[in-house]
């Protein structure tokens, strides 16, 4: 099924809180590599003409002129920040979302500019671009500056400010008859699904191309995806008096939505790619945040400011019906 959120007056609500923290990354992931790409135009006539842009292995294989290797640098980057700022501002209705493009923006910004930067700054001295040595280092730390810079991005875009449901639950909703002093909890455990087994085979290529090619600084590459299938593929969800809470294996990225801001939970079916565009911790269609470890049964709770939540997770029916329960106590 396709869904949609809206508020509590049945309109979407789209950008008006995501769009100066969408611009400023955006500005700031673009700075970046113009900033490099100044300092590197300052060694043009100590680099080789044309300059290696591209390796197979430890050979380069791939060249062109310097200003074309900028441009190309530049212009990646603003296709790319123009494309989360544009997510951000039409689809932050949740702070996650205008935390994660935010970050994309900027730690995207950050890999370029050090990838491309580093690789020229080797061939700095050399008569024949062909004997440019396989940016292995320069790849680790674009990859290092990606993940620093994006994460202090993620935490300097504000959260979301409370927003208590104004409205019942609405009489239709399943709930779970609880006494007046009785206390519940569900938990459960999601992991695993297609997406995983993807992303170990990549794992698996990368461990092998660095060590096949002796490009030892590579090697910070598998180390990267190993991390991110453990904080995208594996999670803990949780439903009490507090709300719903999605948290990571790694404790991050984590999901919460308070009982008072909860507008209805329900099941639905989910397919990853059509609604989600793939699997792990995701943002869909019309600004859903999403849990998506594989299709089908999926917990959906919608909140107030017109932000939503998916999650594929067993059992999602009773969690539903509890997170409703714990809505109402809420009111």
């Amino acid at each position: 099924m396709t869904l949609t959120t809206t508020d509590h007056r049945g309109r979407a609500r789209r950008g008006a809180p995501a769009r100066y923290p969408a611009l400023a990354a955006g500005a700031a992931g673009l700075a970046l590599p113009l900033a490099a790409a100044a300092v590197a135009w300052g060694w043009r006539d100590e680099l080789p003409d044309p300059v290696a842009s591209h390796w197979s292995g430890a050979r380069a294989d791939g060249f062109m002129s310097l200003e074309a290797d900028l441009a190309v640098m530049v212009g990646t980057t603003a296709l790319l920040a123009a494309l989360f700022t544009a997510m951000g501002v039409r689809a932050g209705q949740a702070a996650a979302t205008r935390r994660l493009t935010a970050a994309l923006s900027v730690g995207t910004g950050a890999m370029l500019a050090v990838l491309v930067t580093g690789s020229l700054a080797a061939q700095r001295g050399l008569a024949d671009a062909a004997a440019a040595p396989a940016p292995g280092t320069p790849t680790a730390l674009g990859l290092a500056a990606m993940v620093a810079l994006g994460a202090v991005t993620w935490f300097l875009v504000p959260g979301d400010p409370p927003s208590p449901a104004r409205e019942a639950v609405p009489a239709d909703a399943p709930r779970i008859e609880l006494g007046a002093g009785e206390r519940a909890v569900w938990l459960r455990r999601t992991a695993g699904g297609l997406g995983i087994a993807v992303g170990a085979v990549a794992l698996l290529v990368a461990t092998a191309t660095a060590v096949a090619t002796g490009t030892w600084g590579a090697l910070v590459v598998p180390l990267v995806l190993a991390l991110a299938l453990t904080a995208m593929f594996a999670f803990t969800v949780r439903v009490d008096a507090a709300g719903l809470t999605v948290r990571s294996a790694l404790g991050w990225p984590r999901s919460h939505a308070p009982a008072g801001e909860v507008e209805r939970a329900s099941v639905v079916e989910v397919s990853p790619l059509r609604d989600f565009g793939g699997w792990g911790w995701r943002v869909g269609r019309g600004g859903r945040v999403g849990v998506v470890l594989r299709a089908g049964e999926a917990l959906l709770v919608e909140r107030t400011g017109g932000r939503s939540l998916v999650v594929t997770v067993d059992d999602a029916a009773t969690a539903a019906a509890l997170l409703n329960t714990m809505a109402e106590r809420a009111r």
